[in-house]
């Protein structure tokens, strides 16, 4: 197919390589900042513009909007691509932003915390939607030409993976944060922390969370909680963070 990539920043990216990798052709990238634009172009091998005039004078079959969920509504206030498809990449974001752009337009929403740099075989799972059967075909056979792992999931039901996955990525990246932090003012290696990463990560492929859990919380082991707290009376912030989740834990 031949792609427009509206959209610089990582999704974009990481999008764009897959797409390249996959064989489509990329025509253009359109960014509203000129030299991230044209860096991405280079990496992609294709033209650029920061220009709204270029973006409907390509041969382009399908406009991928890969922009923060705060710039869809305005930026697809100025995009019209008539009957070509367009489709937007925020998991929070209903598709129906894009009706007065575009008779076809669908979602494309990659669930995965994506990095400019990033390691090209990371599985990406996308979920897909459309605002009709035609178009969520052809956005179908484009997603399953970039990923193994694809799925058709409604706004509604993105929206809750979404929230399922901020608690699953984001909240638990600020917790690795936090230990960092602290390791780091303790003149501890964090790095000695990354094995029990791994493996909590690992057994989620076979075991459900709730079975995995352990610690002085589920056990109750309130020696060991009492001395936790005491070395963590010198840390405002985390001695609140252990406090409610030693207590949500003890709890659920």
């Amino acid at each position: 197919m031949h792609i427009v990539i509206i959209g610089t920043g990582n999704t974009a990216t990481v999008l764009g390589k897959r797409i390249k990798a996959a064989g489509h052709n990329i025509v253009l990238v359109f960014g509203r900042n000129e030299s991230e634009a044209k860096t991405l172009a280079a990496i992609l091998g294709t033209t650029y513009t920061s220009s709204w005039n270029d973006i409907n004078n390509t041969n382009a079959e399908l406009y991928l909007l890969a922009v923060t969920d705060d710039a869809l509504e305005d930026i697809s206030q100025q995009l019209s691509v008539n009957d070509k498809i367009l489709v937007h990449t925020a998991g929070a974001v209903s598709k129906d932003v894009l009706k007065n752009a575009s008779r076809h337009y669908g979602v494309l929403y990659p669930l995965q915390s994506l990095r400019k740099e990033m390691e090209p075989l990371t599985e990406i799972p996308l979920h897909i939607d459309a605002s009709d059967e035609q178009t969520l075909k052809l956005i179908g056979d484009f997603a399953n030409s970039i990923s193994k792992h694809v799925t058709v999931s409604n706004d509604m039901e993105r929206l809750k993976l979404h929230v399922a996955a901020v608690f699953c990525n984001n909240f638990t990246n600020y917790m690795y944060t936090l230990a960092e932090e602290y390791c780091k003012k303790e003149n501890l290696a964090f790095n000695h922390l990354i094995p029990l990463i791994k493996e909590t990560a690992s057994k989620l492929q076979y075991h459900s969370p709730s079975s995995m859990q352990t610690g002085p919380a589920i056990r109750g082991d309130k020696k060991t909680i009492q001395k936790h707290e005491q070395l963590l009376a010198g840390y405002e912030e985390l001695h609140e963070v252990y406090q409610n989740l030693t207590q949500k834990i003890s709890e659920h």
